[in-house]
């Protein structure tokens, strides 16, 4: 009998232990430290970067009027014209016969009507002394005015074969640079072809094509209205542009919002800049960056980038710290990139703070330890 109570104790004294562990409480861990960055309002700069192409102020093609033989080539490739310089003669000597012809046929005119003329006044007083009658008298008049028909058609027959002569000198339309020539000396060019044959660029001013949606449209109107966008002229903003190797262009533009169409597929609105070109550095075709100086906000909220994350929605959130040290999820509201900084406008108050590093370790509703890093603190 007590040879069965000694085995019996040890049992009893293992299970309650165990019961005991399967009531102890887990270690609690140590808050998780996180790094936050303060908010504080402050002024800043508002601008917006929209995307774009240059386009030539002014291009003209170059095209005959004439048919004929190009007999000359008057300027270099890739140069500066001036508007109404000679650029190509083509054969003129059939245009010159056509001139001399037309001026025999008005001096033929002319010599007629004179003849008519004389006559017409010789019977007028013949017609009073009753010497010839009233046919005779109306056959010279009729003969007279007939002979200034003449002279006037020989003038529109001389005038017509003038300019066809006077196109065989083909002559820049604008000033502008021109490029290469697509025909040479002795190349036979018709009225009215299709083909080009050479090309001027108008390259100072330059357009800049960029593309917005309608909506921001609108809001550039109500601030320009409101004078916090900068003008340079009535109805347009002051503009300056990026180019494509990320260096600033030196000169500013002036923005216009007359003459615009909305895309009804895209819903975007093609708004074109004027841009001084004097150094020609800008080409048609260019891929450029147009930013347009809104104003100062003076209470604007900025928060770095990587404090800003995107949930299955794509729309912004930040994690917060309150000031019992507990993390939630904010949703807030981006306008657009500043440097390394959201602006944004919705969501946000001053001295808040954010979590920008150690989100990956952390829950809502998590205790943490937040260590500043905002430059403010840096400097204290």
């Amino acid at each position: 009998m007590m040879h069965y109570s000694r085995v019996v104790a040890p049992a009893a004294l293992i299970l309650g232990l165990a019961a005991c562990q399967r009531h102890a409480a887990p270690p609690k861990l140590p808050p998780q430290p996180v790094k936050v960055v303060t908010l504080r309002t402050q002024p800043v700069e508002i601008h917006t970067l929209l995307p774009g192409r240059t386009e030539a102020f002014e291009i003209a093609q170059v095209r005959p009027q004439v048919s004929g033989v190009i007999m000359q080539r008057l300027f270099v490739e890739g140069t500066d014209v001036k508007a109404g310089q000679q650029l190509y003669q083509i054969d003129p000597r059939t245009y010159q016969a056509a001139v001399d012809v037309a001026q025999g046929q008005l001096l033929h005119a002319q010599g007629n009507e004179v003849t008519a003329r004389a006559k017409l006044n010789r019977y007028g007083p013949l017609l009073k002394a009753h010497a010839i009658s009233q046919q005779e008298y109306d056959d010279a008049l009729a003969a007279e005015r007939e002979a200034q028909g003449d002279i006037q058609s020989a003038k529109g027959q001389l005038e017509r074969a003038s300019v066809d002569l006077g196109y065989t000198h083909m002559n820049a339309p604008i000033t502008g640079r021109i490029g290469r020539s697509i025909l040479t000396v002795g190349a036979l060019v018709t009225v009215n072809q299709t083909n080009n044959v050479a090309i001027v660029t108008r390259l100072d001013p330059i357009y800049v094509d960029v593309n917005l949606p309608a909506t921001e449209l609108l809001r550039f109107k109500r601030e320009l209205a409101q004078g916090r966008l900068t003008r340079v002229g009535d109805n347009a903003a002051s503009i300056t542009i990026a180019l494509e190797d990320g260096t600033t262009y030196e000169h500013a533009g002036r923005m216009e919002f007359s003459e615009v169409n909305v895309d009804e597929a895209t819903a975007t609105v093609v708004v074109r800049a004027v841009m001084p070109n004097p150094e020609h550095l800008l080409l048609p075709g260019m891929y450029v960056h147009a930013q347009l100086a809104e104003g100062t906000d003076p209470a604007a909220l900025l928060v770095p980038q990587q404090a800003v994350q995107r949930n299955s929605h794509g729309d912004a959130q930040v994690w917060v710290v309150d000031a019992e040290s507990k993390v939630s999820i904010r949703p807030v509201v981006t306008q657009q990139a500043i440097g390394t900084d959201w602006l944004v406008t919705d969501g946000l108050k001053d001295g808040e703070r954010v979590v920008v590093e150690g989100v990956l370790k952390i829950h809502p509703g998590d205790t943490v330890t937040p260590v500043d890093v905002s430059p403010t603190a840096k400097a204290g």
